[in-house]
């Protein structure tokens, strides 16, 4: 049966399944290099399509678009110009689709037939402008004003590249990569790159989906048995895609990995189970970075590596992007890195690098701005770089589809409500499809960002904490689309003095609700010792001088008393993160300090933990001097050790195990209000002095 020709129209681009690139030679002709725009006459619905048509030496080649079949470059075959004769084919299509036709004497219109399985129908081509050619005039002078509102934002460094239908338009440097010595930035200069390392992470996961190795919808579990959540239900659902989507009913719990030099990769994974969920699992979109970090550690378990290695072999190697690295320590050896910096009362200032190779698949990767183009046009592409394959297009196109609404209305008409992808967002910007996301870690700022229906794809960095990244992106994006300009600086920048207006005055009341005159309950020594929770770890409180001084991930601050039993925290010059920030003792009812609260996670209440009685409370050898046999009242109760532990028994009774509380001081487990506390000399206990609801009694050791 001989099918309508309508259909087979359609049919040929269902079917492309490969791409084959084939040229021949040109006889004399007219040139067809450039974009061109065409439509078949099917009758009721003429189908359109773009074509570019490139030359290299005598030879002719060319790629097809159809937008409304989502196909996109595929490589045409037995190109031919000869006069005004043009004629290319699609390879490898069933009914061996062709064209046919002439050039125009303006050399602006191709007119002709087009042919499959033996049907015929006209087609006609007009020449369309080098968007190439465009996009570069339009930028004539967006140099200069990059480096200008650089200067106008106090940054120190920025970088910034533009690739337009897969060739680079812009690629430049402005500003000091180090101010110190005045070293410029270079379109090779190496900028951390913060979260935008997270599509990196998502890709990966991608490229496994294709090898049949994961499935996005498939319970977690089902690949890492030992992972447990704080919930049982999301322990048991959760699967990859909710891990890269930010939908698995977790708050950041960021301070738990931040600055973190103890923990491994697995680690953090094993403590997941500790993090209170403030959210139903797939309730709510809320950021995770430990989620991303999660996605990572798969990537490396299902590759029989780590993430690190698994990145490096399926994304850095194919696409050649030789100068990036996964950790600022690596990015320190090479020649041309950017140092961070910050300003603080407006002088701006080098700061420490922070390294959070831990977390590494949630934003440790460093880049440059020719290595990420070639990742941008990887995303702008069909999943294919320099004729490799690195990942389907239908996995590529999942990758930038809206996954769950982030729940952030739009502030502007010209800025849609942003919804994420899988390690990107997407949103309508001014009428066009974008493709973005932002990174940020200390003292560097960094925006990707591609606009898929028009084939541009923006990159930028800098090395100071300031939005230019997305505002001259902005600008650039304005002026590539012939878009009416926006002041985006200008408004910015405005906002930008204002909020520091507001800040300044914010500081001046941050003493309204201290309450003055109050004293704390304890001495400072009472509130020096460790704390811990099971998934923060251990923060110190150490006696400096005549402040209190926490240590929590290797963060030293200061803390002056603020009121009752809170403390408040003094400048770090290295580190601000524990600046003004409030801390909270609590006794228990013998009167000892027992507990910090630490805001950590700001949707919960504080964090709390619990102190540590001190070490020699664990030591075997220490506690042999509480071992014996006491007399208390009619009763006899013996003290035993198990391991590094005490235990208590009193006849009749359960064997009772003796948790520390204090230098020498125990609580019974597992009964509220009771405990033991042993006096005694050098040689050993004397006494224990059992603490009970109904009184205090003393019992006495015997020989």
């Amino acid at each position: 049966m001989r099918l309508p020709f309508r259909w087979l129209v359609t049919a040929f681009v269902l079917t492309l399944s490969f791409l084959v690139t084939q040229t021949v030679q040109a006889a004399d002709s007219a040139d067809l290099s450039g974009s061109w725009k065409g439509e078949i006459a099917v009758p009721g619905s003429p189908l359109e399509f773009d074509i570019d048509f490139k030359k290299s030496g005598d030879v002719w080649s060319g790629d097809i678009s159809i937008p409304i079949q989502a196909t996109k470059d595929f490589a045409l075959a037995d190109v031919m110009a000869s006069g005004d004769e043009i004629s290319f084919a699609m390879p490898g299509v069933p009914g061996d689709p062709a064209f046919s036709g002439k050039l125009s004497e303006d050399g602006e219109t191709i007119s002709g037939d087009f042919t499959q399985g033996g049907g015929i129908i006209p087609f006609t081509m007009t020449r369309g402008d080098d968007r190439v050619a465009l996009a570069k005039a339009s930028l004539e002078g967006f140099a200069e004003f990059a480096d200008e509102t650089r200067q106008a934002w106090n940054a120190t460094g920025l970088a910034i590249g533009i690739v337009v239908d897969g060739e680079v338009v812009f690629a430049e440097g402005f500003g000091y990569r180090d101010a110190e010595t005045k070293k410029p930035v270079t379109s090779k200069t190496l900028f951390a790159i913060g979260s935008t390392t997270k599509a990196f992470t998502s890709l990966t996961l991608g490229t496994l989906v294709d090898q049949g190795k994961l499935d996005w919808d498939k319970p977690l579990i089902n690949y890492l048995p030992k992972f447990q959540l704080y919930d049982d239900y999301a322990t048991t659902h959760i699967t990859p895609r909710d891990l890269v989507t930010h939908r698995s009913g977790l708050p950041r719990h960021d301070l738990a990995w931040y600055n973190n030099k103890t923990w491994s990769r697995d680690e953090l994974v094993r403590r997941l189970r500790f993090y209170e969920p403030t959210k139903e699992l797939r309730e709510k979109f809320q950021y995770n970075n430990m989620m991303f970090l999660t996605a990572g550690y798969l990537g490396g378990q299902l590759t029989g590596g780590t993430w690190e290695q698994a990145v490096q072999k399926r994304i850095f190697d194919p696409l050649d992007m030789r100068y990036s690295n996964f950790s600022v320590e690596d990015s320190k050896k090479t020649n041309d890195f950017a140092y961070p910096y910050r300003e603080k009362d407006d002088v701006v200032s080098r700061i420490p690098f922070r390294n959070i190779d831990n977390v590494g698949p949630a934003g440790s990767i460093n880049s440059n701005v020719e290595d990420m183009l070639k990742w941008v046009r990887l995303h702008l592409g069909d999943g294919t770089f320099s004729g490799k394959k690195i990942i389907n297009q239908a996995t590529l196109d999942e990758l930038h589809n809206p996954q769950i609404v982030m729940g952030r209305p739009a502030t502007r008409p010209e800025l849609s409500s942003p919804s994420y992808a899988m390690g990107w967002m997407v949103r309508n910007y001014r009428g066009h499809r974008l493709v973005e996301h932002g990174g940020g870690i200390d003292g560097f700022i960094t925006t990707v960002a591609f606009y898929p229906d028009d084939g541009v794809g923006i990159v930028a960095f800098t090395n100071s904490e300031t939005g230019l990244p997305t505002l001259v992106r902005r600008h650039a994006i304005d002026r590539i689309l012939g878009l009416d300009p926006i002041d985006w600086q200008g408004e910015a920048n405005a906002k930008w003095v204002e909020g520091k207006k507001h800040q300044k005055e914010a500081e001046k009341n941050k003493d309204k609700f201290r309450h003055e005159k109050t004293a704390p309950s304890h001495e400072l020594e009472a509130y020096a010792g460790t704390y811990a929770h099971p998934g923060y770890g251990e923060a110190a409180m150490t006696i400096v001088g005549n402040a209190l001084t926490l240590t929590y991930n290797d963060i030293t601050t200061p803390f002056e008393h603020w009121h009752y039993d809170v403390f408040n925290g003094l400048e770090n010059k290295d580190d601000p993160t524990f600046e003004d920030f409030r801390i909270q003792f609590r006794s228990n009812m013998k009167g000892d300090i027992a507990e910090l609260r630490m805001p950590l996670e700001g949707t919960l209440d504080p964090i709390v933990f619990e102190k540590k009685a001190d070490s020699r409370m664990y030591d075997p050898k220490y506690l042999k001097r509480f071992v014996g046999v006491y007399t208390l009242a009619t009763q006899e109760v013996t003290i035993s050790i198990q391991g590094n532990v005490l235990t208590a028994i009193v006849p009749g009774q359960p064997t009772y195990t003796l948790d520390p509380t204090g230098t020498d001081e125990f609580d019974l487990r597992g009964i509220v209000g009771f405990s033991v506390r042993f006096v005694g000399g050098k040689g050993g206990a004397t006494s224990a002095w059992f603490n009970q609801p109904n009184g205090v009694f003393e019992a006495k050791r015997k020989d």
